[in-house]
C-alpha cells in the first residue's frame, strides 16, 4: 500500500485527505480542512504551510497530489489560489515528497467517469470508494478525490516510465 496525501487548495479553506492505496483498493486514513478565517493573506499562507506540514509529519505520505489551478472568474482569485497551492506544495517539497498535479476534469474523470461531474457526484463516489458513511466538507472530499485520482493513475503512469505531474 502506498500512502497518498491529496490537497484541494484554497486561500480561505484548504482540504486535505490521506489514503492508503494499492491502486485497486483505497482506505481512508485521515482528512480535514485548514480553515483560515479573516487573517491577513500572508498569515493564511503560513497557516496552510504549517498545518499541512503537521499532517505530513503525522501521517508520513509517500506522494503528494494537488489539484491544478482552474481559471477563476477573475485574475485576483486565480493568483490567490496559485499562492495557496504554492504554500501547500512547499510543505510537501520540504518533506521530500514527490509532487503530482491533476486538472479538476481529470480528477472527476478518475472518480465518476466523466470530466463534467458535479461536486455532489464526486463526493458520493469518494464515500463509496472509501466506504465512508459520515458527511464531510466539500473541500475535504475534493482533497480525498485528488488522492484517489492519483492512486488510480499513478500505477499506470509508473508502468510506462512516466513519473506524472511535475516533481521537486
Amino acid at each position: 500500500m502506498r500512502r497518498i496525501l491529496g490537497i484541494d487548495p484554497g486561500s480561505r479553506v484548504t482540504g486535505y485527505g490521506v489514503i492508503d492505496s494499492d491502486g485497486r483498493r483505497s482506505v481512508h486514513v485521515a482528512s480535514g480542512c485548514v480553515r483560515m478565517k479573516d487573517a491577513p493573506f500572508p498569515a493564511r499562507l503560513g497557516m496552510i504551510y504549517r498545518r499541512l506540514s503537521a499532517v505530513i509529519a503525522d501521517h508520513r505520505p509517500e506522494a503528494f497530489a494537488i489539484e491544478q489551478v482552474f481559471m477563476a472568474r477573475n485574475a485576483a482569485s486565480a493568483l490567490k489560489l496559485g499562492q495557496a497551492r504554492g504554500a501547500a506544495i512547499c510543505a510537501g517539497v520540504n518533506y521530500g515528497l514527490e509532487v503530482y498535479e491533476y486538472a479538476p476534469r481529470s480528477v472527476k474523470q478518475a472518480l465518476v467517469g466523466g470530466g463534467g461531474a458535479d461536486k455532489g457526484q464526486v463526493q458520493h463516489m469518494v464515500r463509496v470508494i472509501l466506504s465512508l458513511s459520515e458527511e464531510m466538507a466539500e473541500d475535504q472530499s475534493d482533497a480525498l478525490a485528488v488522492a484517489i485520482c492519483h492512486a488510480h493513475t499513478w500505477p499506470a503512469a509508473r508502468a510506462v516510465g512516466a513519473r506524472g505531474g511535475w516533481q521537486r
